[in-house]
């Protein structure tokens, strides 16, 4: 490649970059990348959730589906790149929000995941009660033979992983929070989930997997941030829930709540997607696989 060839492709890495650069910065969005409903597309449809938020030049990958073979397609089809990602949250355990972990690892095995306080998933410190000396013991009944280990973290499927468990709301960049809740409802009692909150000119915009200890209490958790809430997006965890049941839940985030906007997905039951926009009229996103929702 001669001088003048060099010096041209020089110049086209620097623009791309920097177009790249503009183009993060200005980016106001959150990007559905996994679901199991919306627009027929190229996309793949499948149950689990995957989002991508890009806001205030900030990348971050909020869960990723229940399939890494088509997290992956999906990615590709939508032209993210995921080495590009400033950080990833993952909400809470179940399989269909974190398969798609194995693929984002062969990508980027570096980004810091955030991740709830799990034993036995994403390197969690098991309680130190656990190792409590019972001191009239001898040695090869004495857990470490009764000294403190140099490690004592849960196994995890995903060695290669980066995370930073959540215990308690945290600021992780300027403007972005990880905050955890525990269900405490049948089925998942004692489980935590992490959700993610951004703020913008108009309040939070809120994201969640599956609102599993309730979405309205994660909300309310919310406001402890800020009590101005514009949006929520995610998986309300509304299936197999009696309609008035449902009704409850949108009338205390439209009235009790006073979100703006709200954009169901996922876990919310179509039942809930109908409920929600009869509620919210004008100000119901549609979510679906694909789906692109404008944040202020």
């Amino acid at each position: 490649m001669n001088y003048v060839a060099r010096r041209c492709a020089a110049v086209a890495a620097l623009l791309l970059a920097l177009t790249s650069a503009v183009s993060a910065q200005e980016a106001k969005r959150i990007t559905i990348l996994y679901d199991a409903f919306g627009a027929p597309s190229a996309l793949q449809k499948d149950w689990g959730f995957a989002a991508l938020v890009e806001c205030g030049g900030k990348r971050i990958l909020f869960d990723t589906g229940n399939s890494a073979k088509i997290f992956e397609h999906n990615v590709k089809q939508l032209g993210i790149d995921l080495t590009r990602l400033d950080a990833v949250v993952i909400s809470h355990r179940h399989g269909d929000h974190t398969s798609g972990l194995a693929y984002l690892l062969e990508v980027n095995s570096s980004v810091k995941i955030y991740a709830p306080q799990e034993a036995g998933f994403f390197k969690s410190r098991p309680p130190q009660g656990f190792l409590k000396a019972h001191p009239s013991l001898p040695m090869d009944l004495r857990y470490f033979e009764g000294k403190p280990p140099e490690r004592f973290v849960t196994g995890t499927p995903w060695e290669k992983g980066n995370f930073e468990i959540v215990t308690k709301p945290t600021e992780i960049f300027p403007g972005f929070y990880v905050i955890t809740t525990q269900s405490q409802k049948p089925g998942t009692v004692e489980m935590n989930e992490v959700s993610l909150a951004m703020r913008t000119p108009k309040g939070l915009a809120v994201v969640v997997g599956c609102s599993h200890p309730g979405v309205e209490k994660i909300l309310e958790e919310a406001t402890k941030i800020d009590s101005r809430l514009y949006t929520v997006t995610g998986g309300f965890h509304l299936v197999l829930t009696p309609q008035d049941q449902v009704q409850r839940t949108a009338d205390t985030l439209h009235n009790a709540l006073k979100v703006e906007r709200v954009a169901p997905g996922h876990c919310t039951s179509e039942l809930g997607f109908a409920v929600f926009r009869d509620r919210f009229k004008e100000r119901f996103d549609r979510a679906g696989l694909g789906a692109v929702i404008s944040l202020p």
